[in-house]
């Protein structure tokens, strides 16, 4: 069972089969409503996609019926774009959903299964004759790169003189990956909301106890509790903790917490934590900070609160820069532009969500490559997608003598020509933790 339903509004949970169900529903208004346009937009007039069992190309998944939970033997999808929208047909063994059967190795007769499967595919491509088509191969995108060596080979064997018309997809799989429908933007929020639960009850008596708990017991009682809710994460959550007396330490080229990851939750403490969860095909991604009260305090000292409020004039910047057409690399550049006329010192490191949790998409930055990121940096910006508005800023905290604090924060957020709107929304507050 899940407890992310797609409306929010919905408080009873999901079974499994009503999730399929979902599931099924919303591949079938994409392949109607979404497919055409994206297929037009990247000059694609046939989109192959193909995989083997135990060796599925990462689109695949997204393609398939709720109740395969991968491929079966040689699954071969083509989709066909023509005037009346996108005919979608399976050359595989088994019936594929509410793709068309295109093939059976019964009715084929004489030849073994694989010459007369791949026979089927050059049919199909004679009968469309189209000009260009798209197979998933990028140097950019690994995402959009699932295409074997071996399937690669026999596609072009069996394609003949129609090999030439081969073409990366890259585009086509990209805005397939990134593009949600309303529907999923209205779960993605639910899906938010119960992370956002989660972290809270995490932050309380029920899983923190000061004193004892450690940061390491902490993320595991936080991946437990997603499990036991029947939403599995995609990583494991990490904690990390920040205290004065402690500086940041470079590590990796960058500034970090330098607290032991296993260490002891005390008083004082600054508490961090990095959650990602799965329902209904869709991924969540979110960062939340909390800060352990001492005893007679009622309140976080001013500079960490201060910090937080740095961290989210960070967000507003990256929020006011991440405009349709523009890049990635173009967000990076004008959100930190912006940030350093203002002052601030800090990272973005934003990144698309949903299929995948680092999806595929503009990629806005990583924490190691602040000035830019060739192939993924250079994507535009398109609406109906969603993001893990992803960054952190540093600044002195006079209650901790002057000591650097490092404020990360992670949100999720969606993209429409209405702008941009956080999922559930976003973190303003340092969550306060009793003191035990």
């Amino acid at each position: 069972m899940t407890l992310v339903a797609p409306d929010p509004a919905r408080s009873a949970p999901l079974s499994l089969r009503e999730q399929a169900d979902v599931r099924d529903r919303w591949l079938t208004q994409r392949l109607l409503d979404v497919l055409p346009g994206l297929m037009d937009r990247a000059d694609i007039d046939l989109w192959l996609v193909i995989g083997r069992e135990y060796n599925e190309d990462p689109v695949l998944a997204t393609l398939l019926p709720a109740t395969w939970l991968s491929a079966r033997r040689r699954t071969i999808l083509a989709l066909h774009r023509s005037d009346d929208g996108v005919t979608a047909a399976a050359v595989s063994r088994y019936p594929v959903g509410q793709f068309l059967p295109a093939w059976s190795p019964e009715d084929a007769g004489g030849p073994p299964a694989e010459e007369s499967q791949w026979a089927e595919v050059r049919r199909i491509v004679e009968q469309a004759d189209p000009r260009r088509i798209g197979i998933d191969v990028s140097e950019s995108f690994a995402l959009a790169d699932g295409l074997s060596h071996t399937e690669h080979r026999l596609l072009v064997t069996a394609l003949g003189p129609y090999a030439d018309r081969l073409v990366p997809a890259e585009d086509l799989v990209v805005g397939w990956l990134e593009t949600r429908l309303p529907e999923e933007i209205r779960a993605l929020h639910a899906a938010n909301a119960l992370v956002h639960e989660v972290i809270a009850e995490a932050y309380s008596p029920a899983a923190l106890v000061p004193g004892t708990t450690r940061a390491t017991d902490l993320a595991w009682w936080i991946r437990q509790r997603l499990h036991d809710l029947g939403v599995e994460p995609w990583f494991h959550p990490s904690v990390a903790v920040q205290r004065a007396g402690v500086p940041l330490a470079r590590e990796r080229g960058t500034l970090l917490p330098a607290v032991a990851y296993d260490a002891v939750i005390q008083p004082g403490d600054l508490v961090h934590c990095d959650v990602g969860s799965s329902s209904l095909g869709l991924r969540t991604d979110t960062q939340r900070n909390g800060y352990v009260l001492r005893d007679g305090e009622t309140a976080a000292p001013a500079g960490l609160r201060a910090a937080l409020h740095v961290g989210n004039r960070m967000q507003d910047l990256t929020v006011e820069a991440l405009a349709l057409g523009r890049t990635g690399n173009e967000v990076l550049a004008r959100a930190r532009a912006t940030a350093a006329a203002e002052g601030i010192d800090g990272d973005v490191y934003s990144h698309p969500i949903g299929s995948h949790g680092h999806g595929a998409g503009p990629a806005i930055g990583r924490w190691d490559e602040q000035g830019g990121v060739p192939g993924a940096g250079d994507y535009p910006v398109h609406p109906d997608t969603a993001y893990a508005l992803e960054l952190a800023v540093r600044l002195p905290v006079p209650e901790w003598a002057g000591q650097c604090v490092r404020m990360a924060l992670e949100e999720g957020i969606a993209l429409t020509r209405d702008g941009v709107e956080y999922l559930d929304g976003r973190q303003t507050e340092l969550i306060l933790i009793p003191p035990g």
